[in-house]
């Protein structure tokens, strides 16, 4: 009777009348169909993955992985097989992970399958991580052989797939070893080394060009149209007691007493045109002479009458109520704003001429605030300190200078060694964008006891010698260059030969070989020289 039951409940099913054959393709077709189902339910191409490139990325990337599942719900991330949380953005999970450490890790995205009988399906990628940039060696400091001249740039690198020399790729050989040529080098010149996660390498060389010293007297640009203060002096270079002159360029009446075509300086009528520099360059080197271009920057009441009264009282320092400051003996408009960008650009155009015609050095006279108390100024536009204001327009005129052959020097006061605030001369600021420093260390205008010299004016060989130690000390460990200011003229003592050569072995006592000779009427003991220096 069972058998009979089972017969009829098959009959039941199947058509008595449908072949075995059709059977078979209908149940065939099922499977097929479930397998399909199946199969679909485990695919991994909904699941897409990005911020993962094929090379190495760094820790903060993980943070820009972005998985998109198609709106599944319950979807897990795991790094490493440890679940990591993400956040929703515009459609996409991102990764929240902090602190993955450097090497190799396996992300894996674990989507539930639909109906969720089937499980899940899991997709899973490998990737690298480092936060450790190129082992990048160069040279400290570049030394050319003067200015505007080529340096090349040596070093190694590893692990780098790209290394920059002032912003050109340069390819490393086989070993690491690099080489580029700066045909123009500014004064400093980066390198930079990048590997395949983006991490960076970068040094910084310090361009130092070695001045070839100095033996020099200072002349007025009248003093040179006049045969009697001119002649003596190149009798001396003719001698071999001095072989540099500095000449004036812009002075401290603000008049630029070559033949300037700078043209703000004709507008505001500061031309004086008392030499042809092309002339007198030409006249001096033909001597085996270099010259020096003495230019005040910022003491120049020239144009700061002309800004003030043209509408632009910005360019000139001021009282706390908003008049030309005067600094006693000064007098109105005597100081204009070093943070005010026309002033600025005013006084490098004239420094970038002078360099361009060919003086070999230019120096810059009066590069500092006025004296006074700073709470009583008022310095328009000034963003930061004035030391760094001063140090940054050193910085701005050396490039163009060097870049036309010449080097840069900067007057300073000798109370700036050790009071840097007083008329905003910072010496170590200052000393990262000069060629040389050149402290007016004159014994007349050091206070009694200062440098522990009772009576400076009538010890000059002690005050030079010690204020100059100073001076040394405050640029050790840098390559710029001391270069004194030295009196030969009598301000309450007789000053004759003894006294200008006292202070020229003090200053050799320092090391310091060269020297500037200030006169204020241009006459100079040459007995105090020698040919030898």
């Amino acid at each position: 009777m069972a058998d009979a039951g089972s017969s009829t409940a098959r009959a039941k099913s199947v058509p008595a009348d449908m072949p075995k054959s059709v059977v078979v393709v209908v149940g065939s077709l099922v499977v097929l169909l479930l397998g399909f189902l199946l199969l679909r339910s485990m695919s991994t191409e909904d699941v897409e993955i990005a911020g993962l490139p094929d090379h190495p990325i760094m820790p903060a990337e993980v943070g820009s992985i972005q998985i998109r599942t198609g709106g599944a719900d319950g979807v897990r991330v795991l790094i490493d097989g440890s679940e990591v949380p993400t956040v929703d953005q515009q459609g996409a999970r991102a990764v929240q992970a902090a602190g993955v450490p450097d090497g190799p890790h396996e992300l894996r995205v674990v989507v539930p399958r639909s109906p969720s009988w089937l499980g899940s399906v899991t997709t899973s990628r490998v990737f690298t991580v480092d936060s450790v940039p190129p082992a990048l060696q160069v040279e400290d400091s570049l030394r050319p052989d003067g200015p505007d001249k080529p340096v090349t740039v040596t070093g190694t690198v590893q692990d780098a797939t790209r290394v920059e020399v002032a912003d050109k790729p340069v390819m490393p050989d086989p070993q690491g070893g690099f080489s580029a040529v700066v045909d123009r080098p500014d004064r400093e010149v980066q390198v930079v080394a990048t590997d395949a996660a983006g991490n960076r390498a970068e040094r910084t060389m310090t361009v130092h060009i070695r001045h070839s010293g100095m033996r020099a007297v200072h002349l007025t640009g009248l003093a040179w149209t006049s045969g009697s203060l001119r002649e003596p002096v190149l009798e001396m270079a003719r001698q071999g007691k001095i072989d540099t002159i500095e000449l004036d360029l812009k002075d401290e009446s603000g008049e630029v007493v070559y033949d300037s075509a700078v043209p703000m300086a004709h507008q505001i009528g500061a031309v004086k045109g008392y030499y042809n520099a092309r002339q007198v360059l030409d006249h001096l080197h033909g001597l085996g002479v270099r010259v020096v271009g003495r230019l005040v920057a910022f003491k120049d009441p020239v144009l700061g009458a002309a800004s003030w009264n043209g509408g632009h009282p910005e360019r000139v320092v001021q009282t706390a109520a908003g008049q030309p400051w005067t600094s006693g003996a000064y007098g109105s408009y005597a100081f204009t704003n070093f943070s005010d960008p026309v002033v600025v650009r005013y006084n490098i155009d004239l420094a970038a001429e002078a360099a361009e015609l060919g003086f070999d050095d230019v120096l810059y006279d009066y590069v500092r605030r006025p004296d006074g108390h700073i709470e009583q100024m008022r310095i328009p536009g000034l963003t930061t300190t004035p030391e760094a204001a001063i140090a940054d327009f050193l910085r701005q005129t050396q490039t163009e200078v060097r870049s036309r052959g010449a080097l840069l020097g900067a007057s300073v006061f000798g109370i700036s060694v050790d009071r840097p605030t007083e008329i905003a001369q910072d010496i170590r600021q200052i000393s990262r964008y000069v060629d040389y420093v050149s402290p007016m260390v004159y014994p007349s205008h050091w206070a009694p006891g200062e440098f522990g010299v009772g009576n400076p004016n009538s010890q000059p060989y002690d005050i030079v010698a010690r204020s100059l130690a100073a001076f040394a000390k405050a640029v050790e460990g840098t390559d710029v260059q001391i270069i004194p200011w030295l009196q030969d003229f009598s301000l309450g003592v007789s000053y004759g030969p003894g006294e200008v050569a006292a202070q020229i072995n003090a200053a050799r006592a320092n090391g310091m070989n060269s020297f500037l000779l200030w006169a204020p009427n241009c006459r100079y003991h040459d007995a105090a020289l020698n040919p030898t220096g």
